[in-house]
């Protein structure tokens, strides 16, 4: 890990999906996060592009096709994300003997890979 490319996020409570999280200190190499925020970009603007395929009347296995696309594109960011959670905020946790941190991997593994 290089110490000068990393960023530090301290996240207060927060809700996601009905659940509430305490607050915690985790690093991130921005770098990664700024790939990671581009590829959820360009499958946003993909995501886009197909809802015109779908008003404009294409072919719905056309449609079909790139909506798979689109899906594999967030697939991969979320595999990307997950890398750089395991690299840093889980290293750290089992470092820290933090078993919390541990079971919301788990539970977000879950939802991810549904």
């Amino acid at each position: 890990m290089r110490e000068e490319n990393t960023e530090e996020h301290v996240h207060g409570e927060q809700e996601h999906s009905g659940h509430t999280h305490a607050e915690h200190t985790h690093t991130h190499d921005p770098e990664v996060i700024r790939k990671i925020s581009l590829r959820l970009a360009k499958a946003e603007g993909h995501l886009h592009s197909v809802r015109g395929m779908l008003d404009s009347g294409r072919d719905c296995s056309e449609v079909l096709l790139q909506l798979a696309a689109v899906r594999a594109a967030v697939d991969n960011a979320g595999k990307e994300l997950l890398k750089e959670h395991i690299s840093h905020c889980i290293v750290d946790a089992i470092r820290e003997n933090d078993r919390h941190e541990l079971d919301e991997l788990n539970k977000a593994i879950d939802q991810f890979m549904k």
